[in-house]
């Protein structure tokens, strides 16, 4: 019996799904507790006056298992590229041809909203995914480092310069 792979777009109903396969990746990249987006923001930030965000979903047989989750972002040298914040195919649906299909259709919707370029980060341990994305003749760097600020350094730091 074939198995049947479909991308779609995600909707409003996937999202309690989007939030699994969100903690399985924080999970499988050993940060599992740093996951504290709720449903409810999920839904808010996804489906609300102004999206932040959209998903693709794969499913197989009818059942979700993979999350290409992206949003654009603006380079003020280059434009617009779509941002791949999350992208995953749950542990036990790997090495079936969803990723491929999944990061396809996701170079499709680049082509569709005429972005400069799809970029994603890597964790340099992560050798499947790395030699995954090779696949594709991406670049992966290890020039850039990242920088972040967290909600609460963000109100300790506007506190302290509100003085």
């Amino acid at each position: 019996m074939k198995r049947e792979i479909k991308i779609r777009k995600g909707v409003k109903k996937d999202i309690p799904n989007v939030l699994k396969l969100i903690k399985e990746l924080a999970e499988y990249e050993n940060a599992k507790e740093e996951v504290i987006i709720t449903e409810k923001q999920l839904e808010l930030d996804g489906f609300g006056d102004y999206p932040y965000y959209q998903f693709l979903i794969a499913e197989y047989d009818n059942i979700i298992v993979g999350l290409s989750f992206y949003w654009i972002r603006y380079s003020t040298w280059k434009g617009k590229f779509l941002f791949l914040e999350d992208f995953v195919v749950t542990k036990k649906y790997r090495r079936k041809g969803i990723g491929a299909k999944l990061f396809e259709k996701t170079i499709d919707i680049c082509k569709e909203l005429d972005v400069n370029g799809m970029i994603w980060q890597v964790l340099d341990w992560n050798k499947p995914a790395i030699n995954f994305y090779k696949k594709y003749d991406a670049t992966i760097s290890s020039k850039w480092l990242n920088g972040k600020l967290t909600k609460e350094q963000i109100d300790k730091m506007h506190t302290e310069i509100s003085r």
